[in-house]
């Protein structure tokens, strides 16, 4: 019977390590999600930074009441996803990463659709990353990620 008990706490942990690590939410899973893509298209990698991140965590628990996708107009850039389910960090990263077939280096625009998430994701300046996620009240997930220095300045191409 003891070892029954064992067996079940066991596989009980073994399943919530292994599911924590699919999660991709560690700050080092947001880092490398940006910086694969960044790499793509010859931009430097983008690093982890505690204080942008500080940021992010406290606009992100302000959201968890209405989960409403609305930007904070702070000092920093900032993408935003929301989601259902199991939306993770790097699932977040790939929603705006998805915009890169709307934005055309020639004319350093966005074509049809929006692309600026993905500009975000890419912009050579932006050099420090911060992000957060939160379960909102209504079951959602609300993922931040922000970006120091801010990119997507008009006039300047993000690579």
């Amino acid at each position: 019977m003891l070892l029954l008990k064992f067996l079940v706490i066991s596989f009980t942990v073994q399943t919530l390590i292994i599911q924590t690590c699919l999660a991709q939410n560690t700050p080092q899973d947001f880092v490398n999600a940006h910086n694969a893509v960044r790499a793509q298209v010859g931009v430097g990698p983008i690093t982890w930074n505690d204080t942008v991140a500080g940021y992010a965590k406290h606009y992100a628990n302000q959201k968890i009441i209405n989960c409403e996708m609305e930007h904070s107009y702070g000092p920093y850039g900032e993408n935003l996803a929301e989601g259902y389910g199991r939306l993770d960090g790097v699932d977040a990263v790939k929603m705006w990463v998805s915009e890169k077939p709307n934005y055309d280096y020639r004319s350093n625009s966005c074509v049809g659709d929006e692309c600026l998430h993905y500009t975000q994701v890419v912009w050579r300046n932006s050099v420090h990353l911060g992000c957060a996620r939160v379960q909102c009240r209504n079951g959602w997930w609300f993922v931040t990620c922000n970006y120091d220095p801010v990119g997507n300045i008009e006039g300047e191409r993000p690579y």
